[in-house]
């Protein structure tokens, strides 16, 4: 099992920065990618970035160049850097792990943190 959880979300300017964190426990070295994944209002979760254990990255095309995920260690704690926010990028912000045990894969989910953009 791996269980997670965010901190970082909250109330910012429209041009402002956030950082969310995401602490991973429990079997952390079956993770294969962690990543970051929004839900807005009346909208589907989408994917907004993720990062292998190789340390390989790619984003939604609405954050490129805005948004960086990185890591201290693999896969644990991963952070998203996010500069310049928009009122659209206003969501709940979800952490996720995709890991394996047993060669099954599983996805782990955290709480999710809010993220505010005033305009």
């Amino acid at each position: 099992q791996v269980q997670l959880v965010e901190s970082g979300g909250g109330l910012v300017q429209a041009g402002g920065s956030l950082r969310l964190s995401c602490v991973a426990s429990g079997s952390i070295f079956s993770i294969n990618t962690m990543g970051w994944y929004r839900q807005a209002p009346g909208k589907q979760r989408e994917l907004v970035a993720r990062i292998t254990s190789g340390g390989s990255t790619n984003y939604a095309d609405s954050v490129k160049g805005r948004f960086t995920i990185s890591r201290d260690r693999p896969q644990n704690p991963v952070y998203l850097q996010m500069n310049n926010l928009k009122p659209e990028d206003t969501a709940v912000y979800y952490c996720n792990a995709a890991w394996t045990r047993l060669t099954r894969g599983y996805d782990s989910w955290g709480q999710g943190t809010q993220v505010t953009v005033s305009s």
